[in-house]
């Protein structure tokens, strides 16, 4: 009996201390993820901070004094006529088949388009401001993609370039917000919103778009 009673208690020992083992391990690991999530916004905070006051430092900004938003004061700002000339051009230039004649249209209305640009279907430069966009040479411009130049605020609208190098490449859905520029070789993620700078043959994705990747400007 006592032999029975010993590896009884053996036993008991051995899957209290297996217990132990086992919660105690998923509690440490729970411990340290939860000290690098306390850090990690922090720094993104103060990342984005940074990125937006860089943006925001190369705009143009125009008060616009009274009791409603800046956007009621678009026609102020830009002829209506210029804006509906742009409308009717983007919009036959969104659906267009042929890249040669999209980039023709496009830089009628004051988009320095470089040689080969490619841009996708629905793709769609500023409407109100597209002689701010510039886009390089072999550069692509992704389905349903947008480039913003302007942000009407509820007191003051701002208006920044927008530059898109040589053999860059903004993915689908994407946003580029005014006064930002995406370097030559670089690569934005579909459906990211861009409001900082995207440095050469970097690789940015997210909202807002963080780097993610730098390739060496040799490959």
């Amino acid at each position: 009996m006592s032999d029975g009673r010993g590896t009884v208690r053996k036993r008991s020992l051995v899957r209290i201390l297996r217990r132990r083992l086992f919660l105690s391990e998923p509690h440490e690991r729970r411990v340290v993820s939860d000290d690098a999530d306390a850090t990690n916004p922090e720094e993104n905070r103060s990342d984005a901070t940074t990125a937006d006051s860089v943006r925001a430092d190369r705009l143009d900004r125009f008060p616009t004094p009274g009791p409603r938003n800046s956007l009621w004061s678009w026609p102020d700002a830009k002829s209506p006529l210029a804006v509906v000339r742009n409308y009717v051009v983007i919009v036959f230039a969104r659906i267009c088949p042929s890249l040669r004649l999209k980039n023709w249209l496009l830089s009628r209305i004051g988009v320095t388009v470089g040689s080969g640009v490619s841009w996708g279907l629905e793709s769609t430069p500023d409407v109100f401001w597209p002689e701010r966009i510039t886009v390089g040479d072999d550069a692509i411009v992704g389905y349903d993609a947008t480039l913003l130049c302007h942000e009407f605020l509820h007191e003051e609208y701002r208006l920044g370039d927008v530059v898109i190098e040589e053999g860059a490449m903004i993915g689908a859905g994407a946003v580029v917000l005014p006064g930002v520029t995406v370097g030559a070789g670089a690569r934005v993620a579909a459906n990211s919103l861009v409001a900082d700078d995207v440095p050469p043959n970097a690789t940015a994705a997210g909202v807002p778009a963080e780097i993610v990747s730098q390739a060496d400007s040799d490959e």
